[in-house]
């Protein structure tokens, strides 16, 4: 019978399949054309990831099988399967299946270079160079949930927009890649130095549900990307006066 130790070593690794069952399910789902299905389960995927690594902290079981079934988890859930999304109402548009093929493949292809460079990357502790995979899903994710349930007529409009979505996952693939800085959400301490991205956008965020409810996660994830490129640019002009 396996020791306590070697079970509890297994559970963040159990999570992370749930996060992969979510994307592969998903997937299925998107493929189908059920996408609001699909966006939840992709949801439910971003609470599986966030709990496994909680689990991996909690219970001091980090592996290197642990790190890789999560990055492999990850391509799927927040890269092949907001993918499929994409693929699935660019395909209802009436744009040519191999054309919208190449285009929605931009998304899970960035998502898996993203993820390496990650993976071999020490520095993106507090704070990741791109945009985060999951972020870059939830901004798919974020459009489908608020044309559906926030009656957001602009939504809907963009969803339905070929030149949009051929857009989006171009834009999306190039802030994954691109060398800048965003930054994390997790706290490492509730003071306001060194959280003040967090602490903004959680603001602008409960106001944004407020006044727009379920049409706002569009808007969060403007408000996420506009609050990190502010900051960097900040930080960019302090440093050369720092050192001078």
């Amino acid at each position: 019978m396996p020791s306590k130790r070697v079970m509890r070593k297994h559970i963040p690794n159990s999570i992370t399949m749930l996060n992969l069952v979510s994307g592969f399910a998903a997937t299925v789902f998107a493929s189908q054309g059920y996408n609001e299905y699909a966006a939840w389960l992709i949801i439910a995927g971003g609470i599986f990831d966030f709990c496994d690594g909680f689990a991996a902290r909690l219970l001091k079981s980090y592996s290197v099988l642990g790190k890789e079934l999560d990055s492999l988890a990850d391509v799927v859930t927040f890269g092949v399967a907001p993918g499929a999304i994409v693929l699935n109402l660019l395909s209802a548009t009436g744009f040519p299946v191999l054309s919208s093929l190449l285009v929605a493949g931009l998304i899970p292809v960035a998502s898996a270079i993203r993820l390496a460079k990650f993976n071999n990357d020490t520095t993106q502790s507090s704070s990741f160079k791109g945009m985060a995979t999951p972020a870059s899903a939830f901004a798919v994710v974020s459009l489908v949930i608020a044309a559906k349930y926030g009656d957001s007529k602009v939504c809907q409009s963009l969803i339905e927009s070929p030149i949009f979505l051929k857009i989006l996952p171009a834009f999306l693939a190039f802030m994954m890649l691109v060398n800048l800085r965003m930054f994390s959400l997790k706290f490492t301490h509730l003071r306001w130095k060194d959280n003040e991205e967090r602490y903004l956008l959680a603001g602008i965020s409960l106001l944004l549900l407020l006044v727009f409810r379920l049409a706002s996660p569009p808007l969060i994830m403007a408000a996420y990307i506009v609050i990190s490129i502010v900051f960097t640019a900040v930080r960019s002009r302090r440093t050369p006066s720092a050192a001078a």
